[in-house]
């Protein structure tokens, strides 16, 4: 069983027959650190398994960036809106690192469900991971202080702030540089 069947397979609990028939459909992709998957207001035409390296979405306003989220190994990339509804993408999604993706392009996605019966109860799933993970990050940005969601990120993905900019990282937590290196600081005295 190949990573990425293995990964199908316990995310989605998609047996091992159906999981090679999906699998099959996904090309691996090579992006450079620094290179863009997707850029805000393209066509979102890709959805991608992250097996190596890290990507960050985010999107450009008038006065800063503000990042959205590093997706790493083991997650799923695409602009959700974009790449179910064919919406304009509204985030930028670029290689930090070197990253080693496994990509189905949405015309293929298409036809998942005439290869997999069950396909619909699957995409459930998927979307409901998706929803829940979501409201997970609302829940915690709204109910949590800058510490709670510091020491909650560090917990849960403390390689991050080995292998991301501290910058990206406040971003995305929704402080500013300067609040996350006073918490990391107390932290570590």
């Amino acid at each position: 069983m190949t990573e990425l069947e293995h990964y199908l397979h316990h995310y989605f609990s998609i047996g091992l027959h159906d999981c090679k028939k999906l699998a099959a459909l996904f090309q691996e992709e090579k992006l450079a650190k620094g290179e863009f998957f997707l850029k805000s207001q393209q066509q979102s035409n890709k959805l991608s398994f992250v097996a190596h390296g890290l990507l960050r979405l985010f999107v450009v306003l008038p006065d800063k960036e503000v990042t959205q989220w590093i997706a790493n190994s083991g997650n799923f990339v695409t602009d959700l809106s974009g790449f179910l509804f064919r919406n304009p993408a509204r985030w930028n999604i670029q290689a930090l690192t070197e990253v080693t993706l496994y990509t189905i392009s949405h015309e293929q996605y298409l036809k998942v469900g005439d290869l997999i019966p069950k396909w619909n109860e699957f995409e459930k799933l998927f979307i409901g991971k998706c929803f829940v993970t979501l409201e997970n990050r609302v829940f915690n940005q709204i109910s949590l202080s800058a510490e709670e969601r510091y020491q909650l990120l560090f917990e849960q993905q403390r390689e991050l702030f080995h292998q991301v900019p501290l910058q990206y990282l406040a971003s995305m937590l929704g402080m500013t540089p300067e609040t996350l290196s006073r918490i990391r600081s107390k932290k570590n005295s």
